[in-house]
């Protein structure tokens, strides 16, 4: 398993996540790379299997090959701040490596790229003013887009235009698919809302963190917490991941969190333990860093998704 994390200080820190004596109570956070990658603070990362990419203020992209721990190329294409991206792996093929790359920028455009090689195929200006988050249907057809104009914007992927736009009254910071396709939730100042894809019907589990510095899983249909990882660190919670067993067990929900935040501090958690009164971090690591997004990747996992404060936990029915 993989994390990648980017910070203000424009460096871009890699490790990998390793069990001992084949146990997952004994993890380790072992360092794989770290560089300053661009030239101004990191505003996104993306991982999928061996590959991650990164985006700038600096109005760059850059791509990693997470195998050999090298930058393999940049991207020039972006206008403007790349404030995020998303990578699309078709479940029929192996997801050591994407089919697909978009990308949000600060002047509302959203551009697509081929990831074999790496080609721009097309921008679509979506939102008034800059492009906040994106996320990618798992069929690959649809993205959802959320902007500093307060408004949700659908892009149609297979005719290359935007199909859809709402004003939802306040801007959202965050917005992502569950792992089904079959509900979207957005983050709004302090509230994050799950939604039905069809009816915006309210659901969902999350994981969310912040200022509160806390890692907490609310009920999918009550909205209650159902467990809360208390001080989980001393500074801002910066982003969320949800990782499968590290053995790739299919027959487990996932139990594994990674966690990052302000200060530097990056910690992957036992949820199963979220119940006892201090838990421990199974694995941790400090860059020294100011850390401004993480992102996560194992080809075994069950499901991954990067986030800046709030994750999706998919749960038995």
């Amino acid at each position: 398993m993989s994390l990648v994390a980017g910070s203000y200080e424009r460096f871009i820190w890699g490790f990998k996540l390793k069990a001992l004596k084949h146990s997952t109570e004994s993890l380790t956070l072992t360092p794989i790379f770290t560089f300053p990658s661009h030239l101004s603070p990191i505003k996104s990362v993306a991982v999928a299997g061996s590959f991650a990419a990164s985006g700038s203020s600096d109005d760059t992209i850059k791509i990693y090959d997470l195998t050999t721990s090298q930058e393999i190329g940049s991207l020039n294409d972006p206008t403007s701040t790349v404030t995020s991206l998303a990578l699309y792996s078709p479940s029929s093929l192996s997801s050591a490596f994407p089919r697909n790359m978009f990308a949000g920028m600060d002047d509302g455009f959203v551009s697509f790229y081929d990831a074999d090689p790496f080609v721009h195929l097309k921008s679509v200006k979506v939102h008034k003013k800059g492009v906040n988050d994106i996320c990618v249907h798992n069929s690959g057809k649809l993205l959802l887009s959320v902007g500093k104009d307060g408004c949700l914007g659908m892009v149609n992927l297979v005719r290359g235009r935007r199909s859809f736009f709402c004003r939802i009254g306040k801007e959202a910071s965050l917005v992502e698919y569950d792992c089904g396709g079959e509900k979207f939730f957005m983050g709004v100042e302090e509230k994050v809302s799950v939604h039905e894809s069809e009816n915006a019907k309210l659901n969902g589990l999350l994981y969310t963190g912040g200022e509160d510095r806390n890692v907490t899983a609310w009920d999918k249909v009550s909205g209650k917490v159902a467990y809360c990882i208390e001080d989980a660190h001393s500074a801002r919670v910066k982003g969320i991941v949800v990782l499968s067993k590290i053995d790739g067990n299919s027959e487990e929900d996932p139990f594994l969190v990674a966690s990052a935040s302000s200060d530097g501090i990056i910690k992957v958690w036992d949820v199963r333990m979220a119940t006892k009164d201090k838990p421990t971090p199974l694995a941790e690591a400090n860059t020294k860093s100011r850390l401004t997004c993480l992102a996560g990747s194992s080809v075994k996992c069950k499901f991954l998704r990067l986030v800046l404060s709030f994750a999706f936990f998919p749960v038995a029915e």
